[in-house]
């Protein structure tokens, strides 16, 4: 399999951008930086030293102009959520300006499609000026959509009426959804104590043309709650700002070794903004990694708890917090997005992380995770119960100066769900 998935990356894979060493203060400790920097890369052998090795044999390595910077990469993915996906990515990371501690910028884009009829771009980005006096973080997004529903609440059903029943959905009976899907997010933190930001924002998601085609039975979830909270079926806007305050010391973001990265956020929906309902949502992100090793530090342990909590108001059904529905879409693991959701959810997620090859070009995690939801005043409230998901996964050096992994894995979790799960950086 990994023969197969590497073939058309020999051919996609172009670095576009130089490596940037960032200068300390001191000239003495940058030039021991470099030479530590220089043996600790030489060691390593990535995506794009298979790619000379291969079309350019006779090429002597320099390790200070590597290219690297800017990875171009056929976009193959697959999870139960969207099938299996084709399409182009670009990743970036760069380190901006000459301050010493500057934390590394990064942005991605991609368009693709899916098996499964899913058209997907986006552009997204996570920008720390020199200094790391801003980070600028958001993202577009513009989708052709297929959305699984399994129900609300964490798979608990209620009997009190038939509606319940069946908006709860014990039997995890599965609907399809069918729309078209924008979302515009941007926050701007300023950096007001060493690794303390405050940020504001807005974020924009709006929903077109929401279509059940293949089930239409009046009485699904989706329905049953849209008509309780007074949201139309066919479409919605959930637009909002954002209020949040980050605290991170990671070493870096695609891939940390060490560090911790804690955001705590207010998303308050206003009908002034377009919104349907007005709505309070909080969440937290809490993530820490522990290196294992001095010398290979690249035996980690890594922690992630995720939550979101509605406060106030009424979210439209698909924006409900859930499996999957965190920043980054990848929560959840043995599970299709949005498996489980609810007003209130959280989720925990352990992960082990190793090298397998002495050169790093191959590595491996394994990881286990539980994720807990109520189901909205029906009988079943948050950490009551529980519903887990476990896996192993591989991993392949696609670029040692940013560290950035082609991740392969395999998840597992509850009513026979399972699936293989690749993508690009690090679950978290």
């Amino acid at each position: 399999m990994l023969s197969i998935l590497l073939a058309p990356l020999f051919t996609g894979i172009s670095g576009l951008a130089y490596a940037q060493v960032t200068p300390p203060a001191d000239t003495v400790k940058r030039d021991t930086i470099k030479v530590q920097k220089r043996a600790d890369l030489s060691s390593q052998y990535d995506v794009a030293d298979l790619f000379s090795a291969i079309f350019h044999p006779h090429k002597k390595p320099d390790s200070l102009k590597k290219k690297s910077g800017i990875t171009i990469i056929p976009n193959i993915a697959s999870n139960p959520t969207i099938g299996s996906q084709i399409g182009i990515k670009a990743v970036a990371g760069r380190v901006l300006g000459n301050v010493p501690g500057t934390y590394m910028s990064a942005a991605a884009t991609s368009a693709s499609i899916t098996t499964k009829g899913i058209l997907y771009f986006y552009i997204n980005h996570n920008v720390y000026t020199p200094g790391n006096k801003w980070n600028l973080q958001g993202s577009l997004v513009a989708a052709k959509s297929v959305t699984p529903d399994f129900g609300l609440g964490i798979g608990q059903g209620s009997d009190a009426s038939t509606a319940d029943h069946v908006l709860t959905d014990p039997e995890r009976k599965g609907y399809v959804f069918n729309s078209l899907y924008y979302n515009f997010r941007e926050k701007v933190y300023k950096e007001v104590e060493k690794n303390l930001f405050i940020g504001a924002g807005v974020s924009f998601d709006i929903r077109r043309n929401i279509e059940n085609k293949k089930n239409k039975d009046d009485l699904t979830p989706y329905n049953i709650y849209s008509d309780r909270y007074g949201f139309d079926r066919g479409k919605y806007m959930s637009n909002g700002l954002l209020f949040n305050v980050q605290y991170t010391t990671r070493d870096n973001q695609n891939r940390a070794y060490k560090g911790i990265y804690v955001d705590a956020g207010i998303r308050a929906n206003q009908t002034w903004m377009g919104s349907d309902k007005n709505a309070l949502l909080f969440t937290t992100d809490f993530r820490k990694y522990w290196s294992l090793s001095s010398s290979h530090p690249e035996h980690v342990i890594a922690f992630w708890n995720w939550g979101a909590y509605v406060l106030n108001g009424a979210l439209p059904y698909l924006e409900l917090p859930g499996t999957g529905k965190d920043g980054s879409y990848r929560s959840g693991r043995g599970y299709v997005g949005g498996y489980f959701k609810s007003p209130q959810y959280d989720y925990s997620e352990v992960e082990y992380r190793f090298p397998i090859t002495k050169n790093k070009f191959l590595s491996g995690v394994a990881f286990v995770n539980i994720q807990t939801a109520s189901d909205n005043g029906l009988g079943t409230k948050l950490f009551e119960q529980w519903q887990p998901g476990g896996g192993a996964g591989l991993r392949v050096l696609f670029n040692k100066h940013t560290r950035t992994n082609l991740c392969l894995d395999y998840a597992w979790g509850n009513y026979g769900a399972h699936g293989f799960f690749l993508g690009l950086n690090e679950a978290f």
